[in-house]
């Protein structure tokens, strides 16, 4: 061994027996070991006190959690969207490939509790690195979708603060989160959640299902607006015993509305009988003779 290179090992305070020492192949041969299982447990414990990583598969777990930690600290919660980022970090996409992996894992403990067949544990989450996220976020992995428990997060934060529940859109915006259009849909869609945000609405937030008079008339579908106008076409010959309607004519009908009354509709019965004679090859055999039976002409 050169002089040169034992004084400077000494000179940074290694022994000089250290100098040209091959780190990088030995530190290479304990992972191998370490794989294979032939590794003494106290050397592992030993290495593992001074940061060992046992492979690259580790090293960019450590990167994204470091990376999510920022971002949690930055935010308040690891409730990222897809694109969001830390220090060029891809924060989001790991995220999302971490909840991923802790599905699998927990489909394989539903299979072994059933005593079912579990396959390959590849790609499945450990133990220790969920408890490694959820001391940073203990809701990072929700059942429901991730974007509903980030608004959820955000809306308590709002109330924490002492702000009032928004309750229409572009009262409150957090995050990029329109927290009023949030409470709004979740009001109207309240029957379509589980128990348990139904719950978390209702408990955590004071947020209580709309009522009746306050819900969206439905949307009518193809059908309904096909018998509306079928309908008109009925009262029309009904009237004048034939159904050659002017193309510019516009019938007025009285239909009922949910138990709310009724109300008068003007519809266009002249464009929507020529409309329905032009397309008479892609109507169904029974709206052909629905109607033929009240006069139709199709030539």
């Amino acid at each position: 061994m050169p002089a040169a290179d034992g004084q400077e090992a000494e000179a940074g305070g290694w022994p000089a027996s250290l100098a040209n020492f091959p780190l990088g192949q030995w530190i290479a041969d304990n992972r191998r070991f370490y794989a294979r299982g032939d590794m003494d447990e106290g050397r592992v414990q030993q290495l593992e006190k001074l940061g060992m990583v046992w492979s690259h598969f580790d090293v960019a777990w450590e990167e994204g959690l470091s990376a999510a930690r920022g971002w949690a600290a930055e935010n308040g919660h690891l409730l990222a969207p897809l694109d969001a980022t830390y220090q060029r970090a891809k924060v989001g996409i790991w995220l999302k490939n971490a909840r991923a992996a802790a599905r699998k894992a927990a489909e394989i403990e539903q299979r072994r509790a059933e005593e079912l067949p579990v396959g390959s544990l590849a790609g499945a989450l450990s133990d220790d690195r969920r408890e490694q996220l959820e001391e940073i976020d203990p809701s990072w992995c929700p059942t429901w979708p991730v974007e509903w428990q980030r608004a959820f997060h955000l809306t308590r934060q709002h109330l924490d603060e002492g702000g009032a529940l928004p309750t229409e859109p572009g009262q409150v915006v957090r995050q990029g989160e329109d927290l009023g259009r949030w409470v709004r849909t979740q009001r109207l869609g309240f029957d379509k959640l589980t128990s348990v945000q139904q719950w978390m609405l209702e408990h955590v937030l004071g947020i209580e299902p709309a009522a009746e008079d306050e819900k969206p008339r439905p949307r009518r579908t193809q059908a309904d607006k096909w018998a509306l106008n079928y309908a008109a076409a009925q009262q029309f010959y009904e009237r004048e015993g034939h159904l050659r309607v002017p193309r510019k004519h516009v019938e007025t009908i009285v239909v009922g509305i949910d138990g709310e009354g009724q109300e008068e509709r003007e519809l266009r019965l002249g464009a929507w009988v020529g409309n329905q004679r032009s397309r008479a090859a892609t109507l169904s055999p029974e709206r052909v003779e629905q109607l033929s039976a009240i006069g139709m002409r199709w030539a």
